[in-house]
């Protein structure tokens, strides 16, 4: 199969690092003219120069906005107006016991992990129906399914985006634009190595070996035994993305590695 993404748009939010950023390279390496975004223009002018140095044929260029805010939001729109694929990838996570977060911190989550997506897809989707071709992903995660203890906050958010696309999916049927949500498992990204890097070095490990260690302990019910990488996550989504994923839509497609227990 051989994905052709040549003289579409690509938006992808949150992609100067991690899951987003190996995203955005699977979509410019399809031939897709690929929009970075990050809070900072110090950020993505890095991505840039990073992702051009990769692929030097690539259309590559950013809009640095906080997407976690509606002025954010409309500020990227008002930049880049126009685009063919959407890939809601924006979110923030972290460990808090649940009788110790705040409601502020609720809110920033729902903010910054929900209503960005909801945001970008209202702005973008009227035009992709006009012109009756369109791709919009939501990055939810298996913790919208396996609700973690430790991290109820964050794992009521993927739940949301999992909502948001599949009744944004039916609302757009039969219009040539796809919604769909991907749910990456633990993956191995730029958060989670800084993560695992004192207790890695500590242990006398190195960071994968960690991973899995910490895969092993905390979703022993893996079946691939280890953290996903990120370019393992943005395969699936550049799928979702092309022309042959045309009958997709609806859909939560689990990069999970089999943690969620379920043939469903």
């Amino acid at each position: 199969m051989h994905i052709d993404l040549t003289h579409k748009i690509a938006l992808v939010s949150g992609s100067t690092t991690g899951i987003g950023f190996a995203i955005a390279e699977g979509l410019a390496e399809s031939g897709a003219t690929v929009i970075l975004n990050g809070r900072t223009q110090a950020a993505v002018d890095h991505a840039i120069a990073t992702l051009i140095a990769r692929f030097p044929a690539a259309s590559v260029r950013g809009v640095a906005a906080d997407l976690g805010t509606a002025a954010g939001c409309e500020a990227l729109f008002a930049a880049e107006p126009q685009v063919d694929i959407l890939v809601n990838n924006l979110g923030i996570y972290g460990t808090q016991d649940f009788f110790e977060i705040p409601d502020a911190q609720w809110s920033n989550f729902f903010e910054v992990n929900v209503m960005s997506g909801v945001r970008l897809s209202r702005a973008y989707a009227p035009a992709m129906v006009q012109q009756g071709w369109g791709r919009i992903v939501f990055i939810s995660s298996e913790s919208g399914l396996n609700i973690p203890t430790e991290m109820i906050h964050y794992g009521f958010t993927k739940t949301a985006n999992l909502s948001v696309s599949r009744g944004l999916a039916k609302r757009l049927a039969g219009t040539g634009v796809t919604v769909n949500a991907v749910l990456p498992g633990p993956t191995l990204s730029a958060g989670l190595e800084a993560a695992f890097a004192d207790s890695a070095k500590k242990a006398g490990k190195t960071i994968e070996e960690a991973a899995t260690a910490f895969v092993l302990a905390k979703r022993p019910s893996s079946i691939i035994r280890r953290a996903a990488t990120v370019e393992e996550v943005a395969n699936m989504v550049v799928y979702v993305c092309s022309q042959q994923a045309s009958a997709t839509t609806g859909a939560a497609l689990r990069v999970d590695g089999g943690v969620v227990d379920t043939i469903a």
